[in-house]
């Protein structure tokens, strides 16, 4: 039902078709499963199929082995009349043990959209911790920056 869960973990094996040229995890793998976990959070939120608006501020922190459990958190930290940010949170870890470790986190928006592909409104989502708050808040931040680095970007665009 929309606008009742914010948030969603997929779990994945990492498994050796995912393995770059040097032996851990291909980014690109660990983006694929960031897309398929923003993907799912913002359906589930919006109760509308969701498309990829911005995927950013993405940080590799440490690389994932082949043969770990790969956990994808994903949940809603802003919405806006037909777009949701999704904050993500990956972690991985020797599946035979409970400790995960933190690999990588960014953000993603994510846009309904309805039956003809036109955007849709969303269920709006209103923090109510502390903590969720400060989510809300550093998403409009980035919100601005990124409108600011949009306009710088303009001049390498443009011939």
């Amino acid at each position: 039902m929309a606008g009742k869960d914010r948030q969603i973990t997929l779990r994945f094996l990492a498994e050796p078709s995912d393995q770059n040229f040097g032996g851990k995890v291909h980014g690109g793998a660990v983006m694929k499963w960031i897309d398929l976990a923003a993907y799912a959070c913002a359906a589930g939120w919006s109760g509308h199929y969701c498309i990829t608006a911005y995927a950013g501020g993405i940080r590799f922190v440490k690389p994932i082995l082949v043969g770990s459990i790969v956990e994808v958190s994903a949940k809603v930290i802003y919405t806006g009349r037909t777009s949701m940010h999704i904050g993500l949170d990956v972690r991985a870890g020797d599946p035979k043990e409970s400790e995960r470790y933190l690999t990588t986190h960014c953000i993603v928006i994510m846009v309904a959209v309805d039956e003809e592909g036109k955007p849709t409104d969303v269920p709006e989502w209103i923090p109510s911790t502390k903590k969720d708050k400060r989510l809300r808040e550093s998403a409009i931040r980035l919100m601005e920056m990124r409108k600011k680095i949009g306009a710088e970007m303009e001049a390498h665009v443009k011939s």
